[in-house]
């Protein structure tokens, strides 16, 4: 293989993943000030202000995968980035409240269409050997991403005053651009080619150029493998009895992604750190902490996915889970102190990293048959961003400081996702296949029943 030009286009798919990962965390540190300045209610502001963004997440994963499979992987990976910047400049110049609810949801969009469309691309350009860390790139710069927010809202305090909330929206337009103008350099999809529109020349210089060494065997076996799909009835129809297991699959990783209770840390970690007594600055210093092992260690999950295997990571993943969540909830039932449970917080964040972090966008973007990938991930992506909102809006009947129904024991929450983790390791143990160093079209063979 070309190992640099691989390198390269994968590196620029899977930038989408540092947008993504950026927009999500930076309204962290527009919060307060947008609260002082519009003083909507705390409804609106909860739904409209917060979480707007995440309600585009949720219709963009749900749609996103119909573009994709009819325009091809680079026009879509291009128009995301187009998104990007129009909703980082108008969150950043929104007059009120309403503009800044659309840019935001127009900026939610295109992260629910970048989970559909860049894991499903890199897994399709890079080969059995490669793929696990390649397409786990996307999940290293959504990381990355997210610590540089952090370091970015820190620094970008107070500047230019009262807006500085605007410059913290707005400078996510440097990277959107930056991207949108890489994104038109890489190539098309041959696997999308040879199935969608059957060029079969356009896919065969691909592939020389990004060093595939025998092409025409290669898309021999693509062509195969689209026959063995064909010859089991409409290829096109998504949700078939021929497709469940690998739907329950997709459905099981994605459910238990969100059970773990991720997004729910991420989300409100400095809450969380609040209560149990650390100060507001130290909190952000923490969610800084959080953020610097959340990237370490999914550079470790980076290295060995292809060398442990899948399955091998969920099950290290899994175990990290149930130890630090359980100990997570002995700590706030007993009183325990900060240290103690901060310290089992970033072993959370490490396990997570490791395990479902480094493995979920790799696994749902090669389980699916070349026809139906770009909707499958959107089927996965879909049930992933969908528990995620739905945590999202839960927690807080469950943690508001005045009537939460847990406010005074959020143990039983940490005890209920360490519970849910040992249901996440028996389905690892006993349905999830091995995918690691199989060819995508191999896969399909050996999971479409």
């Amino acid at each position: 293989m070309n190992q640099n030009k691989l390198f390269r286009y994968s590196i620029v798919a899977a930038l989408a993943g540092f947008i993504f990962g950026f927009d999500t965390v930076v309204i962290s540190g527009a919060n307060k000030p947008i609260q002082d300045l519009w003083h909507t209610t705390p409804f609106f502001h909860g739904f409209f202000i917060m979480s707007m963004a995440l309600w585009g997440t949720v219709l963009g994963s749900i749609f996103g995968g119909i573009p994709t499979e009819k325009y091809g992987r680079k026009k879509v990976l291009f128009w995301i980035g187009i998104l990007f910047a129009v909703s980082a400049f108008g969150s950043a110049f929104a007059p009120d409240p309403y503009s800044f609810s659309f840019f935001r949801f127009m900026g939610g969009v295109g992260i629910g269409v970048s989970s559909v469309v860049a894991p499903a691309y890199i897994s399709e350009i890079s080969t059995a050997a490669t793929r696990g860390r390649l397409t786990a790139m996307y999940q290293f710069n959504i990381v990355f991403g997210i610590l540089i927010a952090y370091l970015s809202n820190y620094f970008l305090e107070g500047v230019g005053g009262d807006n500085d909330w605007r410059w913290m929206l707005g400078v996510l337009a440097i990277p959107a651009l930056i991207y949108t103008v890489m994104v038109m350099a890489v190539p098309e999809s041959p696997r999308w080619l040879i199935s969608k529109k059957n060029d079969l020349a356009a896919a065969k210089k691909i592939m020389n150029d990004i060093g595939v060494e025998n092409a025409d065997a290669e898309i021999a076996a693509i062509i195969e493998s689209n026959k063995h799909e064909a010859a089991k009835g409409n290829t096109s129809q998504f949700f078939s009895a021929k497709h469940n297991k690998i739907i329950w699959l997709a459905f099981a990783i994605a459910f238990f992604n969100q059970l773990s209770g991720i997004n729910f840390i991420l989300y409100y970690a400095p809450e969380i750190l609040t209560k149990i007594g650390l100060g507001e600055k130290e909190s952000l210093l923490n969610s800084i902490a959080i953020g610097g092992t959340n990237l370490i260690f999914t550079f470790v999950g980076l290295y060995l996915i292809d060398r442990l295997g899948r399955k091998t990571l969920m099950i290290i993943g899994s175990i990290g889970y149930i130890i630090s969540l359980s100990m997570v909830a002995y700590a706030f039932k007993t009183g325990a102190s900060p240290t103690f449970l901060m310290t089992f917080l970033l072993f959370f964040i490490a396990s997570h990293a490791i395990g479902q972090g480094a493995v979920i966008w790799v696994f749902l973007s090669e389980i699916f048959p070349n026809k139906i990938r770009a909707l499958g991930q959107s089927f996965g992506a879909s049930v992933h961003w969908v528990f995620a909102a739905i945590i999202t809006l839960v927690t807080p009947v469950f943690l508001n400081e005045k009537d939460g129904m847990l406010k005074d024991a959020p143990w039983i929450i940490f005890a209920f996702l360490a519970g849910m983790m040992v249901l996440q390791l028996i389905w690892v143990l006993t349905k999830m296949p091995e995918t690691k160093g199989v060819s995508l079209e191999a896969l399909e063979k050996k999971l479409s029943t």
